[in-house]
This record gives C-alpha cells, sequence and structure tokens, in this order.
C-alpha cells in the first residue's frame, strides 16, 4: 500500500468501526465477514475489538474466486440443499447476540460469468438457512455494521483508467474521505455531528405523519404509502442490549417502511445494482396494489426476475429512503457499484423485507401483527438507487393536504 498515511487512516477506520460503527461492549462476541484481501484491515479491526473488551473475534472469509467456481461447477443439489451447520451455526451465533461486521470490498460482478438461475438458486435456499442471522440483524437484536474496504478488482471497475496498487489507493482515498476519516480530525465528534443532524430529518417526517409520498421525476411516477405508525429513522439505532450502534458507514439517508398493500406507478433506478455478485442496470418496475407487475433491467434482468420471485414479499417494498443529492457522495459524481455507497448518494427503495423497528412497538410484534400495519415480509431485503437531480417528492398527509419533502433532489 503506497497511499500516505495509510496506516494512521487505516488504524482511525479501525477504531471508528468498533466504538461508533458497531460499539463494543466488554464481554461481547463478534463475528467480522471480510474477503481474504483485507487481511491487514482485520487485523486492526480484531486488534481494535479486543482493546475494548470483546470476548471473541471470528472471522469468516471470503474468496469471490472459490464461490464462483462452486457456482460454476456444484451439482443443482449442492446449490439447493445447503448443510446443516449454516443453519445451526446461524442460530448459535445470534442466540449468542454476536455483533456482526461486514466488509465489503469484492468485485461487484464477480459472479457476472455465472448462469443467473444458478446464482438466484443458491441465494435463496442459503437466505433460508441462514434465516436467524437476518431476522435477529433485520429486528435489531444484534449490533451490526457494513462498511467497505478498497479491492483491487472492485477499485478497477470504479476507475478503470487505473489498475493495481494505483486504483486500489484511488478506492482508499474515497473511501476515507466518504465516511469521515482524516488524518488530523476527530473523527469520533465528526461521526456524532453528522448523526445528529439526521436524526433531526426523521423528527421532522415523524412529527409530519405523512400516509404517502409521491415521486416524481422524469423517468419515476410513483406513490408509495407509508405503513400504519411507521417510524423514520436516521444513522443510528438501539440494539437489544440498549446499546446505539450505526448500521451503515458511510450513511447520508433517513428510512422508514411503506404500506406494501398501497403501491402504484413506475419507478427507474438511476445506478447499477449489484446483487449477488451480478450488476443489474437500468431496473423499470411498474407497481400495481403494491406488487411488481412488470420488471425489466438492460443487464441482470434474469437475475432481477428470480429476485421477485424469491417469495410474495419480494415483489413489493420494504423501505423508502431518503437522501439528499447534493450529498458528498452523490457530487463526487464516482459510481461505485457497490449498495452501501450508492445508496447513500441517491433516494432509494428496497424489494423485500421492512426493519421492525421502523413501526412503533415493531420489535415486539409478530409477522402478521406488522403486517396488518402494512409493514412487508420477505426472506430478502435489496436495496437499489432511484434519486436524481430532478426528484421532486410530496408528502401527503392523511387530510389531504400536499407537504414538499424535495424539490430537485434537495430537501424542499
Amino acid at each position: 500500500m503506497t497511499l500516505a498515511n495509510f496506516d494512521v487512516l487505516s488504524q482511525k477506520y479501525a477504531d471508528l468501526i468498533t466504538s461508533v460503527g458497531v460499539n463494543v461492549q466488554k464481554g461481547q462476541d463478534i463475528v467480522i465477514y471480510a474477503d481474504v484481501e483485507q487481511v491487514p484491515l482485520v487485523h486492526k479491526i480484531v486488534d481494535s475489538a479486543y482493546a475494548r473488551g470483546a470476548n471473541n473475534v471470528m472471522i469468516e472469509w471470503q474468496d469471490i474466486h472459490i464461490q464462483r467456481e462452486f457456482l460454476k461447477h456444484a451439482s443443482e443439489d449442492s446449490l439447493t440443499n445447503i448443510p446443516t451447520w449454516v443453519s445451526v451455526r446461524a442460530e448459535e451465533l445470534m442466540g449468542k447476540h454476536t455483533t456482526r461486521i461486514s466488509l465489503i470490498s469484492a468485485d461487484p460482478d464477480g459472479l457476472g460469468s455465472v448462469d443467473g438461475e444458478r446464482v438466484s438458486a443458491y441465494q435463496q435456499a442459503y437466505q433460508r438457512a441462514n434465516q436467524a442471522v437476518r431476522k435477529a440483524t433485520m429486528n435489531n437484536d444484534v449490533s451490526w455494521l457494513v462498511v467497505a474496504a478498497s479491492g483491487q478488482a472492485w477499485a478497477e471497475k470504479v476507475f478503470p483508467e487505473l489498475s493495481g496498487e494505483a486504483a486500489t489507493d484511488r478506492l482508499w482515498e474515497e473511501i476515507f474521505k466518504i465516511t469521515r476519516v482524516g488524518v488530523e480530525n476527530d473523527v469520533i465528534a465528526d461521526w456524532m455531528a453528522h448523526v445528529n443532524k439526521l436524526k433531526e430529518k426523521a423528527q421532522w417526517l415523524n412529527d409530519l405523519n405523512f400516509k404517502e409520498l409521491h415521486y416524481k421525476s422524469a423517468v419515476t411516477d410513483l406513490t408509495v404509502g407509508l405503513a400504519e405508525d411507521h417510524l423514520w429513522e436516521a444513522a443510528d439505532s438501539i440494539d437489544k442490549a440498549g446499546n446505539m450502534f450505526v448500521a451503515n458507514m458511510p450513511t447520508e439517508e433517513v428510512f422508514t417502511a411503506p404500506d406494501y398493500r398501497n403501491i402504484h406507478g413506475t419507478v427507474t433506478s438511476t445506478k447499477p445494482l449489484s446483487y449477488a455478485g451480478v450488476l443489474i442496470n437500468d431496473i423499470k418496475l411498474t407497481f400495481e396494489n403494491g406488487h411488481v407487475v412488470e420488471a425489466h433491467a438492460s443487464t441482470g434482468e434474469a437475475v432481477l426476475q428470480q429476485l421477485i420471485k424469491t417469495d410474495e414479499g419480494a415483489s413489493s417494498l420494504g423501505e423508502v429512503s431518503l437522501v439528499p443529492d447534493p450529498s458528498p457522495i452523490s457530487q463526487s459524481g464516482i459510481v461505485f457499484y457497490n449498495t452501501l455507497i450508492d445508496e447513500n448518494a441517491s433516494d432509494h427503495l428496497a424489494l423485500g423485507a421492512a426493519y421492525p423497528f421502523n413501526l412503533k412497538g415493531g420489535t415486539q410484534m409478530d409477522v402478521e401483527a406488522r403486517k396488518a400495519k402494512g409493514q412487508n415480509d420477505s426472506l430478502v431485503h435489496v436495496d437499489f438507487m432511484m434519486g436524481s437531480a430532478d426528484m421532486d417528492i410530496d408528502g401527503i398527509t392523511y387530510d389531504g393536504q400536499v407537504v414538499p419533502v424535495f424539490r430537485n433532489g434537495d430537501w424542499a
């Protein structure tokens, strides 16, 4: 690594991840999901977590080459019959309230050469086997974090004019910039100020308690109902033990739960979606009575169609999220081909499950009680970006008033 001050910056990043990101508590167990390329950063995160009193820090190493070869060559039976130990491990980890850190760094199109139906078949089977982890995460039972690290194949896709270490360094520069990690600054104080600013926006929206949002741009005309007793959330969350954490770094969004029964119109994506290692471009969805009735994409359409067919909830929405176009990530003009970062440059929606905490008392309700309030349920939760500089959003109140929320892509 030739990036100036990389050791200092990566150490500050590791400390940010363990302090503000997952807010490691004494005696806590942690699992880190990371690509084999990320050993140096993982070592720093491990050291930082133990310094904060962690009990056991486990690593699940990932290698996209190995995954790609398995998906290409494994029998149909192996693709869809996930070993029992996956479910057992998921239940044991969540039974111990294990904190989760996901380091995203792999090639966003690394599985693009694999048949889309094979990718989807494995993805759906694995989601079912790993349900305990998904459920605990969606419910904020545990603290969790998704955060980026620069990987060479990903960096070369973002900066095609560069290669090797030059590309990796350039992506690291951007990651440090958008996560507020600098050589001189107090990164933790800067993050807490940012969190508080986003909380003010969420509070404003909660006070207004809209019935619906209407999105309008050159390529989108969509009305999305909001779940009864919905709550807008910002950057920070509270886990079951009462500890604050920040689930995404970077984050520029406020988000809530739509009413899956009340979604009408068309929406077009404005950035590529990397899902299951496949790039899906130019998504266009038409909704009637809350569900997708037509879906198209210029690339990755087979994977998109399979995603929507995962279960009944996968054809509806579980999240609406507002991100101003003037946000730092959007203004960088860089397409990162990575949902964690791109979703914080753009308004986005998520196909699939809603977060129970986006409903008053939702974490204490069963699925049927939440569905009665309009919250969607599914095995999947997949964000796609649809915001733009010409996006107008109106909030519609229960008594029919129309309140401007966004004008030309920014807070009204």
